[in-house]
């Protein structure tokens, strides 16, 4: 797809990374003039998908996470890669409350999010490489 503009940036798997990640994202969505709620909403299902990156894909153990925006006329895509263990079943690993950490720390509902503050989410993997993308549009005022 032809984005009118774009940004890459990978980081770290380390929790800290995460607040890093929904900042930058944030700011490259600003452009797009969203309201403070579109705003958030984007920020949070960023950094659902970075933790899970973390949590789930490098099971806490580091990797690099790729995170890439575009925006096209009012609405941004958002890929976060990683390339960690995978998801063995998609279609589980989607429903809410499910959760492969058995310590009683996640909710299993990263993916719920997601799909609750963006338009689409689409969730691709495969042993060493996990593709999530976000996309969000932005009703523009007349």
């Amino acid at each position: 797809m032809n984005f009118s503009n774009e940004m890459k940036l990978t980081v770290k798997a380390l929790s800290q990374n995460e607040a890093f990640a929904r900042s930058v994202v944030g700011a490259f969505f600003a452009q797009l003039n969203p309201n403070l709620e579109q705003l958030d909403d984007i920020k949070t299902a960023v950094s659902e998908a970075v933790t899970n990156c973390i949590v789930h894909g490098y099971q806490k153990q580091g990797g690099d996470i790729d995170i890439f925006c575009g925006i096209d006329n009012n609405s941004i895509t958002i890929t976060v890669t990683d390339y960690g263990k995978g998801i063995s079943d998609i279609q589980q690993a989607l429903q809410p409350f499910y959760t492969t950490c058995s310590d009683g720390e996640r909710s299993g509902m990263g993916f719920t999010v997601m799909k609750a503050f963006c338009d689409k989410v689409d969730v691709q993997s495969e042993p060493g490489k996990t593709v999530v993308t976000l996309i969000k549009s932005v009703c523009k005022a007349e």
